[in-house]
């Protein structure tokens, strides 16, 4: 069974099936341009990213959730996570800070640093690149660049996936700031993009179920395996 993070993105993705589904209605499948449908394919753009930057945010709490859940000790959880948690606990003011990683304080502490990752990213306006996301499973989970996952075939490397993303989520940006001044948005793109969002989505998930499942000694959700994630 899919994580709960990619069941929400698949229901969310209907959306984007619909607009699809509403141009070929009113333009039809012949070549050439439709006048007056361009606001449907910049909606789709706009959605389409929003649904990615939600996943990737599900999912990393998911991911989280199951280490607190699962974790037997504070021993078990990555190093790059250790630093980071450690680093914070040295700034902190408070003498006795360090004592909250006693007993399941580690639990407590981990979860809290979620909630204010989100909320610094909430406040920073960060966009879903492969910066930001990287980062975000860095920060959540102690996962070092989730996007080196992000290749298929011969032609999709991690670079040409990493610039493919950052080069939409641009898009998006230039069509929320602009509106109706940004440049002209197809559906071939539209479909081009929510393709390659499906595949990167599928191959974030089987990155967190992997990791996820080296630190508890169980993974996500079922077995380790090549299945739909």
């Amino acid at each position: 069974m899919p994580s709960q993070a990619r069941q929400h993105f698949d229901a969310n993705a209907s959306d984007i099936e619909r607009l699809l589904e509403f141009h070929q209605e009113k333009g039809g499948n012949l070549p050439g341009r439709r006048r007056g449908l361009d606001v449907l394919n910049k909606s789709a753009i706009i959605l389409i990213t929003s649904f990615w930057e939600a996943y990737c945010e599900d999912i990393a709490a998911e991911g989280l959730e199951h280490i607190v859940k699962h974790g037997t000790s504070s021993t078990a959880l990555p190093k790059e996570i250790k630093k980071l948690v450690a680093k914070e606990l040295k700034s902190d003011p408070n003498d006795l800070a360090v004592w909250a990683l006693c007993g399941d304080g580690w639990k407590d502490i981990l979860n809290n640093r979620l909630k204010n990752l989100q909320e610094q990213r909430n406040k920073r306006l960060n966009t879903p690149k492969t910066q930001n996301v990287d980062e975000l499973f860095m920060q959540a989970l102690g996962l070092s660049s989730v996007s080196s996952s992000w290749r298929w075939a011969t032609k999709m490397t991690v670079v040409r996936a990493r610039e493919k993303l950052d080069k939409y989520v641009t898009l998006r940006g230039e069509i929320a700031h602009r509106g109706t001044a940004a440049k002209t948005v197809t559906k071939v793109q539209v479909e081009d993009y929510f393709d390659f969002i499906k595949k990167i989505v599928s191959k974030t998930g089987g990155s967190i179920n992997s990791h996820v499942g080296k630190v508890t000694s169980i993974p996500l959700w079922g077995i380790i395996r090549r299945r739909r994630i």
